[in-house]
């Protein structure tokens, strides 16, 4: 198998008996917006017994063609297709479909904002862009996916970028690497379903699907299989279906859905049959003769049923190895499946008989899902500082067994996400409100809890995200402002905290160091108390560490950003990265003294301050910005040994700069503030496995001292650091050692450990008991809702379904159902 080649598109195109259509599909392939060196097509003619070979060998000597001695089907044939490819990414497009010029392009585009994104579905409309083919995925409770408004005119209104269960297999993307972890297609289906599986279980893993609607393709027909009998596609539908809803719904949700599927299926098949299943009746006197007339409609979903049984083997183990590797839940997996009560056939007997099943068992409830909300302060977009990163981080890691919403107080861009995004302003306290009331667990960072009695007021379970001691902050940050309001500054700092310490349930901090600095001041509040420590005698269930984290991903490096680009450092030159922002509180004049000293003996040596104006439109460039400006000048290293960026670097940029950098750096002054602080810009040096110099005094450096990841300096030392920066960059030795204990500490970091304490939290959350003894909360119990079998009936399920039946099957559907409905009442 060809190794993947970076940034290459391999579009796998699947022939039987439609050259002509394979060869416009070529064509139009030839036209879209994409660089050829990076585009390979792949067709495989797939048994046709005709000339289709010649022709395609002949007519697109440029494609690659792979021919199947056999028909393997579309899932088989895509397998196939594949396995020749050496795409990063593959692509499936009918070969009676036509992609738009932006196809490609679009959907490279999401791949690359995240690594999460496992897959992108394309927008399909039919060949003249008039109707709907696939614009979103759809799932019924008894495993029959499928695509909403489908045949009906292009709807009005703006589509958007969303996370889907599937995408159509008539045009479509999957990320290589994803690709062959799932398997690929199963290829037991043939055709039919084949696409809503694998998407289904690409979710399950935790990739995400996205539906990009700028990825457009045009779809002339669907393969028609009247000529082999409709039996044959009602059977592949029913069996397929079968398989889908065995292989991917977890146990609980199998039992409950599993026997309602099979009774559905008998009675779909006795209603497209016109069978009267009373006939055998004694008291009916039907006839005696051994033999009847029955529909192959009717047979066809007795062998679905049949086959289901006899690949039980099979399918046993596929399902064991996915139920065994998914990290995703039901609950979580049920919001992607839209509407699920679709009964997908009109007979009005099957309908009678559909009302009943759904009545009887618990199939068109959904499963209890845990709500969260998370509120940040700071903006959420291309360019995120800390506090975003944290938040965002901590809504991917529960939207995988949770409902999140992720609010932004100062503005949120477009961005495609597994979650809700939703912009609130200080003060909206009504939206804010509404949001509150629709949640369980709120976690929230910084003033939110100031800004909203919404939230001061709720009788939710609060988790407090007091990573920022923003107290011992203001200590250094107001001190410029005169006694007055640096006093004001302080103490304000502090109620907000005190406020937030004596409501929360759970509260997060970054540090061993933090816990035990916010234990004490929890004890002065009276939370340290017999009711919380009865039976958590070491409060890790009302305060735990979530430091920040990093992705397990490694930076990859896309495109030059300084060596070789930034006029003044060259493509050889040793650089020193400054991650992040400047702020007073840290001391880069001594480090800018270093480096001025160190290149007067290495002429090669640069330092790049990446950050200067934070990307909140509230922080102002702080005093220090200048100063260092002013210092690097009056040194005569500005633009020289010592550079500045002018704004902030892109969130998914940043990878760049890191893997640019030789050694990372982070100077600061000793101080409280010093003690209990985090720098995360060390973690963007972890994560890019970089040596670093920083100075003495926090949780960092003594990491660093502990496990020899660079060297550690006493504060405003500058013989220390020019000592320190010449061992990283030109000590090989040194620097590769301290490379590779880089690689073992970085694990430790990855988001998906330190985020542990706070999943698990949320999967039991429950209130704090000091709180629930006090009467500050009404209970102490889960937040988890007992579902109830209820009666899908009634006038409200009613003009819900009218609505959705319209959509969905038109004027004749609603009118059936209606009637079906009035009739038994």
């Amino acid at each position: 198998m060809p190794a993947p080649r970076p940034g290459v598109v391999s579009v796998v195109l699947v022939n039987f008996r439609g050259t002509d259509d394979t060869l416009t599909a070529v064509e139009q392939l030839g036209r879209i917006d994409w660089p050829a060196e990076r585009l390979e097509i792949v067709i495989v003619e797939n048994a046709s017994g005709d000339d289709s070979a010649e022709r395609i060998r002949r007519e697109a000597p440029h494609v690659r063609l792979v021919e199947s001695s056999e028909n393997l089907g579309f899932a088989g044939g895509c397998n196939l297709g594949v396995a020749a490819s050496s795409g990063e990414y593959v692509a499936f497009l009918n070969n009676d479909a036509k992609p738009d010029a932006g196809w490609v392009r679009a959907a490279v585009k999401q791949f690359e904002s995240s690594a999460r994104v496992g897959a992108v579905a394309s927008r399909v409309l039919d060949w003249d862009g008039e109707k709907v083919d696939y614009i979103g995925s759809a799932m019924t409770w008894f495993g029959q996916g499928y695509k909403p408004l489908t045949a009906q005119p292009v709807p009005s209104t703006p589509d958007r970028v969303k996370d889907v269960l599937f995408g159509t297999g008539s045009a479509m993307f999957v990320r290589r690497s994803v690709y062959d972890q799932l398997g690929g297609f199963d290829e037991r289906y043939f055709m039919f379903f084949e696409d809503v599986d694998l998407g289904w279980r690409l979710n399950l893993l935790g990739h995400r699907f996205v539906y990009e609607p700028d990825s457009l393709a045009f779809h002339k027909h669907h393969a028609s299989m009247s000529s082999f009998g409709a039996f044959k596609e009602t059977y592949l539908l029913e069996r397929n279906a079968l398989f889908t809803q065995y292989k991917n719904l977890g146990d609980e949700a199998l039992a409950n859905a599993l026997p309602a599927t099979l009774a559905l299926t008998v009675r779909r098949g006795v209603a497209k049959g016109g069978l009267d299943s009373t006939e055998f009746d004694l008291r009916k006197g039907a006839s005696n003769d051994p033999t009847m007339e029955v529909s192959k409609e009717t047979v066809a979903a007795v062998y679905a049923i049949d086959q289901f049984v006899e690949n039980l083997p099979g399918l046993v183990a596929a399902r064991d190895a996915v139920q065994s590797s998914r990290v995703v839940s039901d609950s979580r997996i049920w919001s992607l499946f839209g509407e699920t009560d679709a009964p997908s056939y009109t007979d009005e007997h099957y309908l009678e008989g559909y009302d009943k099943l759904a009545t009887a068992f618990p199939v068109t409830e959904s499963p209890d899902v845990t709500r969260v909300l998370i509120v940040t302060g700071d903006p959420i977009g291309a360019k995120m500082a800390g506090p975003a990163i944290r938040a965002w981080s901590m809504a991917e890691a529960l939207s995988k067994d949770n409902l999140v919403t992720l609010v932004s107080l100062a503005g949120i861009e477009p961005l495609s996400a597994p979650f809700e995004l939703a912009h609130v302003r200080p003060g909206d306290d009504r939206a804010m409100r509404k949001l509150e009331q629709s949640t369980d667990v709120i976690i929230f960072q910084g003033l939110a809890m100031a800004l909203f009695d919404s939230l001061r007021t709720s009788d939710k379970i609060i988790v407090a995200d007091i990573y920022d001691p923003m107290h011992l902050e203001q200590l250094e940050q107001g001190k410029e402002l005169g006694a007055a309001q640096w006093d004001k500054q302080v103490l304000d700092a502090t109620e907000v905290l005190n406020e937030q310490l004596e409501r929360g349930d759970f509260f997060l901090c970054a540090s061993e160091r933090q816990r035990h600095f916010y234990l004490g001041q929890l004890a002065a509040l009276g939370r340290i108390n017999p009711a919380n420590y009865a039976d958590d005698p070491d409060l890790d269930r009302l305060i735990t560490v979530v430091p920040f984290g990093l992705s397990e991903e490694p930076p990859v490096h896309e495109r030059d950003v300084l060596k070789g680009v930034l006029p003044g450092i060259g493509a050889d030159d040793k650089v020193l990265l400054w991650s992040g922002g400047l702020y007073n509180w840290f001391d880069p004049r001594s480090l800018i003294r270093a480096v001025a000293k160190l290149s007067e003996t290495h002429d090669d040596v640069r330092l790049f301050f990446q950050g200067t104006k934070h990307p909140h439109p509230g922080v102002p460039e702080m005093a220090i910005v200048a100063e260092s400006r002013a210092l690097a000048r009056e040194l005569g290293v500005l633009d020289r040994s010592v550079f500045f960026n002018d704004s902030w670097v892109d969130y998914a940029d940043r990878q760049n700069y890191l893997t640019e950098a030789d050694a990372g750096v982070s100077t600061h002054f000793a101080h409280v503030e010093t003690t209990f602080s985090f720098r995360t810009r060390i973690l963007d040096y972890l994560w890019a496995g970089l040596p670093m110099v920083v100075t003495e005094g926090d949780h960092f450096a003594q990491l660093v001292a502990e496990e020899k990841l660079g060297v550690v300096v006493p504060s405003g030392d500058v013989d220390a650091l020019v000592a320190g920066l010449e061992s990283v960059l030109y000590d090989d030795a040194f620097a590769k050692a301290a490379r590779r204990n880089v690689q073992k500490v970085r694990q430790r970091y990855f988001w998906s450990a330190v985020l542990e304490p706070l999943t698990g939290f949320v999967a039991e959350p429950r209130h704090a008991a000091d709180l629930v003894a006090r009467g500050v909360v009404g209970t102490g119990t889960t937040v988890k809702r007992t579902t109830t079998r209820r009666k899908k009936h009634g006038v409200r399920h009613d003009v819900g379904l009218f609505f959705h039946y319209l959509r969905n099957g038109g004027p004749t559907v609603v009118v059936k159902k209606v009637r079906s409905r009035l009739g038994r009442r």
